[in-house]
């Protein structure tokens, strides 16, 4: 389990929207850009697993 699966969506969702607002600035490096692109695609496929999960679940008490 990676570090970022053991926050909260909240935080997760916040961390990437940070991440995002750093790369439309431009004032990262090249380097630094990778690295936040790298963390913002981790992060968003985090944050939509639990978005797919909470959907399930919701469909499974609206099923019962």
């Amino acid at each position: 389990m990676s570090e970022q699966e053991r926050i909260p969506f909240e935080e997760a969702l916040k961390k990437l929207e940070t991440i995002v607002t750093k790369l439309q600035d431009g004032s990262v490096s090249l380097e630094e850009s990778v690295k936040l692109y790298e963390e913002g695609i981790s992060l968003s496929k985090y944050c939509s697993s639990i978005l797919e999960e909470a959907e399930l679940r919701i469909e499974r008490v609206n099923s019962a």
